[in-house]
């Protein structure tokens, strides 16, 4: 795996404009290491969230530049960008964001489908596996409304798998959850994401004992990255 950041960041700002415009983030430098577990913490309002989504691609700097394995995306169209986000990125939010409808097993095949990597009769196995790697293979054929919080969340970071992306992004991934659900999904983002699967791994939080199992902690005050 190359040395070179995964996602980068240079001088990014966000700007929401209107009659008195406020800036969300003010001339952010950072960058993400293969492997590495970052925590991007700071107070409500700070600005930790809106970085995450610029870092993900979800929304574009005002100026600035987020480069993803190297790949400058300023001038890229709502397409390219999309497929980028497809090829490299998972994300996992507060909300499971799961469509109610599909079962487990479905909801993961989404991404898969959507980016058409693997031949269609290879999608569901490895959707699957996904799910049985996370201790899920019970669940498979659920809908979201038929599993716990924490089962649902963990249906959430297998569609975040499901492309083998380069990086996962997570925004509160544990705020919904309770104490022995929340400890399962951060052994699950340090331990198989990080650690065995070697993947990089952003999460966006309030808790900072979350916090301090990171490898590495950014603190966002005012649009600002600050000392934690």
């Amino acid at each position: 795996m190359s040395a070179s950041p995964l996602i980068e960041a240079r001088g990014v700002t966000r700007i929401l404009g209107g009659e008195v415009p406020a800036t969300l983030i003010a001339g952010v430098d950072m960058a993400v290491a293969p492997g590495e577990f970052l925590a991007i913490t700071g107070p409500s309002g700070s600005g930790k969230s809106s970085l995450l989504y610029m870092l993900g691609l979800l929304d574009v700097p005002t100026s600035g530049e987020v480069l993803i394995n190297g790949r400058p995306t300023a001038k890229l169209d709502e397409t390219a960008r999309a497929r980028l986000r497809l090829e490299t990125l998972g994300f996992v939010f507060q909300f499971h964001f799961l469509l109610p409808e599909f079962t487990a097993l479905e909801n993961v095949m989404l991404p898969m489908r959507a980016l058409a990597r693997l031949p269609a009769d290879k999608i569901a196995p490895r959707a699957k596996e996904i799910l049985d790697s996370l201790g899920l293979a019970d669940h498979a054929h659920k809908r979201p409304d038929q599993m716990s919080g924490g089962q649902r969340q963990r249906v959430a970071i297998a569609r975040a798998l499901s492309n083998d992306p380069l990086v996962i992004l997570a925004d509160e991934p544990t705020g919904n959850l309770d104490t022995a659900s929340t400890k399962q999904v951060l052994d699950i983002l340090r331990t198989m994401i990080a650690g065995a699967a070697g993947k990089s791994v952003v999460v966006v939080t309030h808790d900072l004992g979350l916090a301090a199992q990171a490898d590495r902690r950014i603190n966002i005050v005012d649009g600002r990255i600050s000392a934690p």
